[in-house]
């Protein structure tokens, strides 16, 4: 590495492929190198609460990520940037907590705000559950985290748990290696305040619900307060158990839309804010007419507009916002970490590893989670048979024309296979 930028770039690179895509936006996006010495990997962060989420879940996987790019084990050393910061620190993102304070409110997440706010100032008496829902990148993680923040304020001898689909399954697979399913039930079963984020990638997969159905139980029994996100409504994720379904819904569900224009343009001009940068009317304008549908690449294109400013000099103006907003949507994914994607989310689905999917075991679950990873590259991609082959071990033409057939074949008269493919090719196009 020719210095420690361009390693942490790696590291960074490393983890935005293990971790969903809220929590990298959250968590790890916006970490700045700040120096490498004597074995010592020192990283900066925006705020004391994102330096505490880091520590107390996200720190084993970074230090993973540097012995990864390394080949050798360093110290992991997070630091809260000071008022006064470099211009590496200012391209991070500025100080930006998750607090209600900082949720820009209006039309399209008005409901679910005031529901938010409502379950915070009265855990376990307001609503229960809270189920939020909406498209990626309107800001149901925000809502949750700033839940988190306001009733830990208020009630700092609650237990407060957060945890996102993903990282549940993950933990129950650990648990049952371990034989620490004990452990498990206590950390979630114990707890005054569950909030479960991507609440849908628990669908399809049956000990993970399970599990989660008598956790729901003990705990909405206890009269503790539980909150989920989802990027779609219970009724919607076809893959969830019926009984978990209905218990979703007992509570008030609440959605997030795409922001309107008015909104927009102050979610706009609050990050503008945050970085310190003025951005004139016409430009935050144009921007909020040509970004529509996602919050966080308002967000992007604003901080894009900040480094142009940072390391180039380039005011903000109408043809810098044009640039930032073309590298924005051009931010597509190359084939192969597209096909990479794939095989994670089936993966996931069918617990199994993508290792598993891209090797030649051939025992039942892993060849059905393989010819799904086929058919799914197919729908998605497009490209031939011949190429799909490549990208799994280079198997046959044949072998591919055969599993997506059966799998074809088979959706057509399971409605169970159907619906978790639908949910596999949904996610990951999200």
């Amino acid at each position: 590495m020719d210095s420690y930028i361009e390693l942490f770039a790696a590291v960074k690179t490393f983890c935005r492929e293990r971790v969903a895509p809220a929590t990298y936006d959250l968590f790890i996006a916006d970490l700045v190198p700040v120096s490498f010495e004597n074995g010592t990997a020192s990283i900066g962060v925006r705020s004391e609460f994102i330096k505490g989420v880091l520590e107390d879940r996200y720190l084993a996987m970074l230090q993973e990520a540097f012995a990864a790019v390394l080949g050798f084990e360093v110290t992991v050393l997070l630091v809260v940037m000071e008022e006064e910061k470099p211009a590496a620190a200012q391209l991070a993102g500025g100080s930006y907590d998750y607090t209600f304070d900082n949720f820009i409110v209006g039309q399209n997440n008005k409901f679910a705000h005031a529901a938010a706010l409502s379950v915070a100032g009265n855990p376990s008496h307001s609503w229960n559950p809270l189920f939020i829902y909406g498209a990626s990148g309107l800001g149901k993680t925000h809502l949750l985290f700033a839940i988190q923040y306001e009733i830990a304020k208020n009630h700092p001898e609650y237990r407060i748990s957060y945890v996102d689909g993903d990282r549940f399954t993950n933990e129950i697979i650990t648990a049952i290696q371990e034989k620490k399913m004990n452990e498990f039930h206590d950390k979630y079963r114990t707890v005054d305040v569950l909030l479960v984020d991507d609440v849908q990638f628990i669908g399809g997969k049956e000990s993970t619900q399970e599990e989660f159905f008598h956790t729901f139980n003990t705990l909405y029994n206890a009269g503790k307060q539980i909150v989920l996100a989802s990027d779609r409504p219970p009724r919607e994720i076809k893959s969830l158990d019926d009984r978990l379904r209905t218990r979703f819904e007992w509570g008030l569900t609440a959605d997030i839309q795409p922001p309107d224009f008015e909104t927009r343009v102050a979610i706009i001009r609050r990050k503008a804010a945050l970085l310190n940068l003025e951005i004139p009317d016409d430009v935050a304008e144009f921007i909020a007419n040509h970004l529509k549908n996602n919050i966080r690449q308002l967000e992007g294109t604003v901080k894009k507009l900040n480094a142009y400013y940072l390391l180039e000099g380039i005011q903000p103006v109408i043809g810098a916002a044009q640039n930032a907003i073309k590298d924005i949507l051009n931010e597509t994914q190359p084939l192969p970490v597209t096909i990479e994607k794939i095989t994670s989310e089936v993966a996931r689905t069918y617990n199994v590893s993508p290792e598993d999917i891209r090797s030649r075991k051939r025992n039942a679950n892993i060849s059905t989670a393989r010819m799904v990873a086929m058919f799914c590259v197919r729908e998605i991609t497009g490209i031939s048979m011949e190429e799909i082959g490549t990208q799994f071990g280079g198997r046959d033409h044949s072998t591919v024309v055969y599993a997506c057939n059966t799998i074809s074949t088979r959706q057509q008269a399971d409605t169970h296979m159907r619906e978790m493919i639908e949910d596999i090719i949904k996610n990951v196009r999200s």
